[in-house]
């Protein structure tokens, strides 16, 4: 009888516990979005306004010293600014502007390199609000090389909304919820809109999508130490063995001058490197004639 009592209050006491510990988990998370939502839209100068809303995109090309398999590979970095509206529900960008939409700085930085007889080619979409003022709407990244590809998104709801796919067994077709937390991804964008806006301490960041699906590691956020200075952002991943530093231009528009990216790759300490050789600002969407080819010359884009 005594064995019976036990078990039934501990049946009661396992459901309390694990209701509490939901509750405390929606709490949280209510808690997480009340304060994102509660941000105040940053002002933008009529500086930015000058440069963004020009009707151009900015490219930035990179040479590019990537580490891959213990070696380092030469390839080439473009990272496309450009602003736009988003539609904040469907999170695809709007084709006519209303009160709606929610003013983007997108991101496209494409990575190109070879490794051995074959290339590898990276994306990674980032859709920040020029607002400053919550997390990224929307990342995406796709990988392809000779194997095969994966691809990744994230969509900002009221947790982070994450499906991923990838011809590796143990990273096919997941779909996943975590809650929010600063975006290394995002990190790029809000540099560009405000560096000094940038987080810092020690602090959980949930590294690039090209970080993780070439590590193989689980999208999460991961300890981490950040630290701001004048005109470099640096993330120490503590228990990832990989700092991130990201040199850029403290005086307006912030342009991103350079990189690097120190971690373990086939049982080396291994630094890929980026180094600016070309910005233009150019409505490129419009230039897709031959007779624009050019414009990759002057990138230095082979």
């Amino acid at each position: 009888m005594k064995t019976k009592y036990f078990g039934a209050v501990l049946i009661i006491f396992t459901v309390l516990f694990n209701c509490k510990k939901e509750a405390d988990k929606k709490e949280l998370l209510a808690v997480n979005t009340a304060v994102e939502s509660k941000k105040s839209s940053q002002p933008l100068s009529q500086e930015f306004k000058d440069y963004w809303y020009a009707g151009d995109a900015e490219i930035s090309s990179y040479k590019l010293e990537q580490a891959r398999y213990g070696e380092m590979r030469e390839g080439r970095v473009v990272l496309i600014y450009v602003t736009e509206d988003f539609l904040p529900e469907m999170q695809v960008k709007a084709d006519y502007k209303t009160e709606k939409n929610v003013p983007v700085l997108k991101l496209n930085a494409t990575k190109n390199f070879n490794t051995g007889i074959y290339p590898y080619s990276i994306m990674q979409s980032t859709f920040y609000p020029v607002a400053n003022n919550q997390h990224a709407i929307k990342v995406s990244s796709s990988m392809q090389e000779w194997c095969g590809h994966v691809y990744a998104q994230l969509n900002n709801k009221e947790q982070f909304n994450i499906m991923s796919h990838s011809y590796f067994q143990g990273e096919a077709d997941e779909t996943f919820k975590l809650d929010k937390a600063i975006l290394e991804n995002e990190i790029w964008n809000q540099l560009r809109i405000n560096p000094k806006s940038l987080p810092t301490g020690n602090i959980p960041i949930i590294p690039s999508f090209e970080f993780t699906r070439l590590k193989h590691i689980d999208i999460k956020a991961y300890d981490a130490e950040a630290v701001l200075s004048e005109s470099s952002y640096t993330i120490n991943y503590k228990n990832l063995d990989r700092t991130l530093v990201i040199n850029f231009n403290a005086i307006f528009p912030h342009d991103i001058l350079s990189w690097e990216e120190t971690f373990t790759s086939g049982g080396k300490t291994l630094t890929t490197k980026a180094t600016k050789l070309k910005t233009i600002k150019s409505p490129y969407w419009q230039k897709n004639s031959n007779q624009y080819e050019v414009l990759r010359d002057t990138l230095q884009l082979k």
